[in-house]
């Protein structure tokens, strides 16, 4: 049962094969016999990939369920809830991850010495049930509709530029005088303008320049170096601020505000270890963006 759902959600027999240290064909075979018992097609294939039958759609529900009752059982015979442990598999935001959530998660396990920690820092979204992943935090503006997740904690956003780049193109005094000026982009942001309010209403600003990167950190380089402005989240523009690197622009103008998420892979039973990680998170981020944001 297990090891069909672990077939699902992976998509593969192969992945599953990897993760659990055995021969393909020994997954295969476990799927065999599971359907030879059931009699019931609970997977079809292609050359591509594996499709859920109609009874395999609905036994896997039920296979859900009930793996999640025996997983919570098993959690309160450990004893997990007095002290969690185990490995928790959680994908993390480059720039959120470096620069905020790795010293948390410092103190979570000088707090925790049982649970162990795998981290993949990525800014490109993974299917967490795909990859096998626990968590995912993510930062954006909203999620997509039907996610499940716990909301963490805000980030405000800056428009921001050095000044030997400010002193050869001068300083933008509206969000519209943008559209004259090199926009370092961030490829996986969602549109191509920025937003502000401005006049008590959100408008977006056409925004075009001739770098773009996938990481926030790569674009505040590239904005020191003069190539630029950039906008970003003042958890990686902060430092660069105070240390006179770079100048906050068109500060009267409010810019969309990021949410941090803790991400859930679908409704699946959460293990104990991973909901006192995000119950932590939650408490430490929340204090922060209290005092950021408030």
């Amino acid at each position: 049962m297990e090891t069909f759902v672990r077939v699902v959600e992976a998509g593969s027999f192969a992945a599953v094969a990897e993760r659990l240290g055995v021969a393909r064909s020994n997954v295969t075979r476990q799927i065999a016999a599971l359907e030879a018992h059931l009699g019931a097609k609970l997977l079809a294939r292609s050359t591509r990939r594996l499709y859920l039958t109609p009874e395999g759609a609905a036994y896997l529900e039920k296979c859900r369920d009930i793996l999640g009752l025996v997983a919570a059982a098993e959690d309160d015979l450990a004893g997990e809830r007095l002290a969690p442990r185990g490995m928790i598999r959680a994908t993390l935001p480059v720039s959120l991850g470096t620069r905020r959530l790795m010293p948390l998660l410092a103190d979570f396990a000088a707090l925790y010495p049982e649970v162990e920690l795998v981290l993949e820092l990525s800014d490109r979204r993974s299917n967490l049930i795909e990859a096998g992943f626990d968590l995912g935090i993510r930062v954006s503006t909203g999620l997509a509709p039907g996610t499940v997740a716990r909301r963490l904690g805000f980030s405000r956003m800056a428009v921001v530029a050095a000044p030997a780049y400010l002193a050869r193109h001068g300083r933008p005094a509206r969000p519209e005088d943008l559209v004259h000026h090199e926009c370092l982009g961030y490829t996986l942001a969602p549109g191509a303008g920025w937003n502000f309010r401005v006049a008590g209403e959100w408008q977006t600003v056409p925004v075009q320049g001739r770098l773009q990167a996938n990481n926030g950190d790569a674009l505040l380089e590239a904005a020191i170096c003069g190539l630029g402005v950039t906008c970003q989240p003042t958890f990686i523009t902060a430092e660069a601020v105070q240390a006179g690197r770079l100048e906050v622009l068109l500060a009267d103008f409010e810019l969309s505000m990021l949410q941090i998420h803790a991400v859930y892979p679908g409704n699946r039973y959460l293990p104990h270890r991973v909901r006192v990680l995000v119950d932590f998170l939650a408490e430490r981020i929340g204090e922060r963006s209290e005092r950021e944001c408030g």
